[in-house]
């Protein structure tokens, strides 16, 4: 893995190096990965990314964050056209702060994600090998629901007089048919060999 020190060759480095944000990179990544908790997406890491960009300019200029509302200023400076965005624009420039070089050090989600894997080596973690495993036993799950669902109503039915008797067997099946072989078996079934192993090609009406 490498740092913000050794890695020169993106955008989001030389911003990070820049700006000093010392901590971005390994922040990024945390957030990315998913290892301090639930993943976040490459777009909401460059709005946090380039509000930080924001806040830094800010700093360096002498202007608290606490007197700037980085969020809404940033949202502002996004949209590029408008009433909001000529007010933000015209503040920053009174504080001192070149808007345009500003705004061309924000980056896109396709920069952190060159960064992150390029730069700092990161990549997510890998599906898990019980992924089918899982899927099935939702499906299964949901058509035993359906099945008991089934017998209530039908018993409940049968004890109002509405329905002839309540014993029926209520069969739930699941299956899944190839377009292309017919091949017709429990979907359960189909996902957990792959596939039904068909190379044919498609049926079509032309013929």
């Amino acid at each position: 893995m490498t740092t913000e020190a050794s890695g020169t060759n993106t955008k989001v480095a030389r911003v990070i190096r820049e700006y000093d944000l010392d901590d971005m990179g390994a922040n990024l990544e945390a957030a990315w990965t998913g290892e301090a908790g639930e993943r976040t997406s490459l777009r909401d890491l460059a709005d946090e990314f380039n509000e930080a960009v924001l806040e830094a300019a800010l700093r360096e200029v002498g202007v608290s964050s606490l007197s700037v509302d980085v969020s809404s200023t940033y949202e502002a400076l996004r949209g590029e056209s408008g009433s909001s965005a000529t007010r933000a624009r015209r503040r920053l420039e009174r504080e001192g702060i070149d808007v345009d070089e500003l705004t061309g050090d924000f980056v896109t989600h396709q920069a952190i994600h060159t960064y992150l894997t390029q730069e700092r080596e990161a990549s997510l973690p890998a599906a898990d090998d019980d992924m089918a495993d899982r899927k099935v036993e939702t499906i299964e799950k949901l058509q035993g629901r359906v099945s008991a669902v089934a017998e209530s109503a039908i018993s409940s039915l049968a004890n109002a007089e509405e329905l002839d008797r309540g014993d029926y067997d209520v069969l739930v099946d699941v299956r899944a048919v190839c377009p292309n072989c017919g091949t017709d078996a429990p979907v359960g079934e189909i996902i957990r060999r792959g596939g039904c192993g068909c190379t044919a090609e498609p049926v079509t009406d032309d013929g």
